[in-house]
């Protein structure tokens, strides 16, 4: 192999065939009071629903925000687009079944890009949400592929929406998720076949087919690799069951392992989240690492450099499983991409999973690589 093909390599990363891949479209805006008074009057054609709806103060706002977004939606041939009017904290994730689950603060939506399609609104009529969100799954082949034709897509139904409910300019923020989800182990399981990926930043990758976006749009690159604290490795250490803090000795030695694993390849920026709380990271100002109910929030500027390694735990209580959190900064990004911080990433969980003595044919390591951008429209 020639030395041009050999760093060629080097910048990519190898990822099973079956990895899932997903993309969903976040727009969310303020419910103003200039809004509630535009949206809050009768409309033609509610005879159909019961009086008692029609009692709620907030049942015109969202019957009609429903009626412009699912008509405008229908019209512009988007089959999978939903309204959330409850507060609540979008989640997408891959499954062959699709369903939605709902807890205090999240609404977790599972579905098949290549199978399945929905249009709902999730709002309380007796309630005054503080912001709209529109969601937006991605659907059909090749997504990556397909990822700069439908931000477009949205921007341009986003543009006419909000001049249909006279929303100002630059009160959307638009957000573009997507990530590959895969097994660590999936070649030692199924002998997969791999799929080379680079990993370009989004704004490179639709650039390079005539989506150009702002120019004060943020970024952020992560990968999230969730564990199931087996008895196995709950064993490795003695839990002292009569103590104030019993399993203080387990984290603490979760901790160190993923301490020595993760900077003997080079990665200083990161956390483990072992406290029984979802991990959300966001592109932040700041440094911001702070629990929110069911959300353990990890704010990040990537231009900033590395932050160091956290580690989050309740040694009173045992969680089911836990997560490792790694977060490129713009040091990680090479020419070709984030390819090669997720190879550094797969070699400190390889020695990660050899500390723990996990086992490759048996044992599930779900790695998540997201890839986000945000912008006001």
């Amino acid at each position: 192999m020639s030395i041009i093909r050999k760093r060629s390599a080097a910048h990519k990363t190898y990822v099973p065939e079956n990895a899932r891949d997903n993309q969903y479209l976040l727009a969310e805006f303020p419910l103003s009071p200039q809004l509630l008074a535009d949206l809050n009057k009768p409309i033609a054609q509610v005879d159909s629903y019961n009086s008692a709806s029609k009692a709620s103060p907030y049942y015109y706002v969202y019957h009609n925000l429903c009626e412009i977004f699912f008509s405008l939606a229908k019209e512009m041939s988007i089959t999978n687009g939903l309204l959330i009017a409850n507060d609540k904290l979008a989640r997408v994730r891959f499954s062959n079944e699709m369903h939605q689950w709902q807890t205090n603060q999240q609404i977790l939506f599972y579905y098949n890009p290549m199978q399945h399609s929905v249009s709902k609104a999730f709002c309380d009529p007796d309630k005054q949400a503080k912001k709209i969100t529109l969601l937006f799954l991605a659907s059909g082949e090749d997504l990556r592929l397909n990822a700069a034709k439908f931000h477009q897509k949205i921007a341009t139904f986003l543009n006419t929406f909000a001049n249909k409910i006279a929303l100002p300019a630059k009160q959307i923020r638009f957000r573009d998720h997507q990530h590959l989800t895969f097994d660590l182990f999936a070649k030692e399981k199924y002998q997969s076949e791999s799929i080379a990926h680079k990993l370009r930043p989004i704004a490179i990758r639709y650039g390079s087919q005539g989506t150009v976006l702002p120019a004060e749009v943020t970024s952020l690159t992560y990968v999230v690799v969730n564990f199931e604290l087996s008895p196995s490795v709950i064993n490795t250490v003695q839990v002292d069951k009569q103590s104030s803090d019993p399993f203080n000795p387990l984290y603490t030695f979760l901790t160190d392992k993923f301490s020595e694993s993760a900077k003997k390849y080079n990665l200083n920026n990161g956390a483990l989240i072992a406290n029984g709380l979802v991990p959300i990271v966001r592109w932040s100002l700041h440094e911001i690492s702070a629990n929110m109910g069911e959300l353990q929030m990890l704010g990040y500027n990537p231009n900033k450099g590395s932050c160091g390694l956290i580690s989050k735990w309740n040694p009173k209580e045992l969680v089911e499983n836990f997560q490792l959190v790694f977060v490129a900064t713009s040091d990680n990004e090479s020419k070709y991409g984030y390819g090669s911080f997720v190879n550094q990433i797969r070699a400190a969980l390889n020695l990660f999973c050899e500390k723990l003595d996990l086992d490759p044919k048996a044992d599930e390591v779900i790695v998540r690589i997201h890839q986000h951008i945000a912008y006001d429209t």
